[in-house]
C-alpha cells in the first residue's frame, strides 16, 4: 500500500476511497524549510468516496483545501471536528464555503462542558478574535454531535470514539466498500486521569480493529514523552503497538510537533520501520505528508 503525490479528480469519484492530508502538524501552524516536506499547516484530513467529501476537523490546512472547492456550487459539505483545540479550528473562518450563500454546510462535533458547536464557533468569529462575524456567514449551516452508534452518509458508514485528551475529544472511524479508515489526531494513549471508562484501551482496539489505514497522533519520542505526560499526545512506538494490536494495515504517524524538521521525522520512522522489519512487524508506517494521498479500491 503505497502514499503517492497525487491531485483527486472528477474521476476519482467512484467506488475507490480516497484520503488526502491537507494539515499534518500540530499545535501551531510551522511553515519554513525544516518543514516543507511534510508540511506546517495544522490538522485537516479529506476523504472522498462516491461523489461524497467528508473534512476532518478544520485546522490551518482546510484553507486550501476550500480553495479548491470554490468550483462546487451547493454540496452540502460535512466538517467533522475531532475538538475544539485551536489547531483543529483555526482555519474554519477562512473556510470559503462560510460566504456562499447556496451551499449548505453540516458540522458534526461533541459538546464541549455542555456548550454546543454552533455557540463555541460563533465565539470563534466574535469581534475579539475575527473582523468578520458569524451573523455574515452565508451558508446554510446544520449541526450535530458524534454518535458511538454507527450512522450513515450516503453508503459511508461512520462511527466515533471518545480518546484521551484534554477537553471532550474523539476520533472517527469511516467504513465503506471494505475499507476504513481511522482518524485520531489527538489522544495520550498512555495517559491518566481521563474521564473515558472502564475498558477504553480494548474498546479503542477494537474500533481501529482491521483498518486498512490508521491516522494516529505520534506527537512525541519515547525520550520526550517523560517530561511532557498529561499534555494530550502519544509517541511513535505507542501508536505503532496500537495498529499491531488492531491489525491495522497502514500506519500514518501524524500531528507532528512543530519543531520536529522532515529529517527527524525522516529518522524517526525509518528506525521505527527497520525495528518492526527485525521482530516481523506487518504493519506499513509513514509519516503523514501534506500533500499526499492514499487511494484503496473497493474489496
Amino acid at each position: 500500500m503505497n502514499l503517492v503525490p497525487h491531485t483527486p479528480s472528477p474521476a476519482d469519484d467512484d467506488t475507490a476511497l480516497t484520503l488526502r492530508c491537507w494539515g499534518t502538524r500540530g499545535s501551531i501552524p510551522s511553515p519554513g524549510p525544516h518543514t516543507a516536506r511534510y508540511g506546517g499547516n495544522t490538522t485537516c484530513l479529506e476523504i472522498r468516496h462516491g461523489g461524497q467529501r467528508l473534512i476532518f476537523d478544520a485546522g490551518s490546512g482546510i484553507r486550501l483545501l476550500s480553495r479548491e472547492m470554490l468550483s462546487e456550487r451547493g454540496g452540502p459539505h460535512r466538517i467533522f471536528l475531532t475538538h475544539f483545540h485551536w489547531d483543529h479550528i483555526q482555519g474554519f473562518p477562512f473556510f470559503a464555503p462560510l460566504f456562499t450563500p447556496e451551499a449548505e454546510l453540516e458540522i458534526v462535533a461533541p459538546e464541549q462542558a455542555g456548550v454546543d458547536a454552533r455557540t463555541l464557533l460563533a465565539g470563534q468569529l466574535g469581534p475579539i478574535y475575527f473582523p468578520v462575524p458569524f451573523s455574515a456567514i452565508g451558508t446554510r449551516m446544520s449541526f450535530r454531535r458524534p454518535s458511538d452508534e454507527a450512522w450513515q452518509v450516503g453508503d459511508i458508514t461512520l462511527r466515533s470514539m471518545r480518546v484521551k485528551h484534554p477537553s471532550h475529544a474523539v476520533g472517527y472511524r469511516v467504513d465503506v466498500g471494505g475499507r476504513a479508515i481511522c482518524f485520531i489526531p489527538d489522544d495520550e494513549l498512555e495517559g491518566v486521569g481521563y474521564d473515558v471508562g472502564e475498558g477504553w484501551r480494548e474498546r479503542l482496539v477494537d474500533f481501529v480493529r482491521g483498518a486498512d489505514v490508521l491516522i494516529h497522533d505520534s506527537m512525541y519520542t519515547d525520550a520526550e514523552y517523560p517530561s511532557r505526560t498529561g499534555w494530550g499526545h502519544s509517541t511513535f512506538s505507542e501508536s505503532l503497538r496500537l495498529a499491531e494490536e488492531g491489525d491495522v494495515k497502514q500506519l500514518l504517524f501524524f500531528h507532528h510537533d512543530p519543531d520536529r524538521s522532515d529529517e527527524e521525522l525522516d529518522e524517526i520512522v525509518s528506525r521505527l520501520r527497520d525495528e518492526g522489519m527485525a521482530r516481523g512487524c506487518a504493519v506499513g508506517m509513514e509519516a503523514a505528508a501534506e500533500g499526499l494521498v492514499l487511494r484503496l479500491e473497493a474489496r
